[in-house]
């Protein structure tokens, strides 16, 4: 029997999603880097999503990691606290199975739960290849804000840079409780 699960990421989940985002970064445009960074370096930013007090979560399939997604900082400057980026990525095998939904679902969960009231997705290449992202925030409620074009420059080619938002909880009615 097959079990799908969303659970929050462990350090030993880090070569799987060094190896995921790795694809993503050599092959699509969700990732603007061009060079994938090592497992230390994926182990270095998870630390460091968790010790912001943000969720990072996996997704599995009998115990074998499938996707991700984490929420950071949208922005350092302390006026932002209460503003997350979510980022989620999906191996490439495993794409169209729902993931995506379920670790969004997941993550706008832990962050209301946490007290963050917006939550904004930067979405490389929104109109492109990265269409089915878009579409993924939109099912979940995102509404699009915004679009700088052509700031991005990956295999060759020009992208735009969507940016959506999502309120969170009680959003902007009452002030931050932190």
């Amino acid at each position: 029997m097959t079990t799908l699960a969303i659970r929050p990421a462990t350090p030993a989940d880090i070569p799987a999603i060094a190896a995921i985002y790795s694809h993503a970064v050599l092959h699509g445009t969700a990732s603007w880097e061009i060079e994938p960074p090592d497992e230390a370096e994926m182990l270095r930013r998870f630390e460091a999503v968790l010790a912001g007090g943000y969720p990072y979560l996996a997704a599995t399939r009998d115990g074998d990691v499938l996707g991700y997604a984490y929420a950071g900082a949208y922005r350092p400057r302390p006026a932002y606290r209460a503003t997350v980026e979510n980022s989620i990525y999906i191996a490439p095998t495993a794409q169209g199975l729902g993931l995506g939904s379920l670790l969004l679902a997941a993550l706008i969960a832990s962050c209301t739960e946490r007290g963050f009231r917006q939550m904004i997705a930067v979405i490389g290449d929104g109109t492109g290849a990265s269409l089915g992202s878009r579409r993924l925030h939109e099912k979940a409620g995102f509404r699009l804000i915004g679009v700088a074009e052509r700031v991005g420059f990956k295999h060759g080619r020009w992208l735009d840079q969507m940016l959506m938002q999502k309120e969170l909880g009680e959003g902007d009615r009452t002030p931050p409780g932190f």
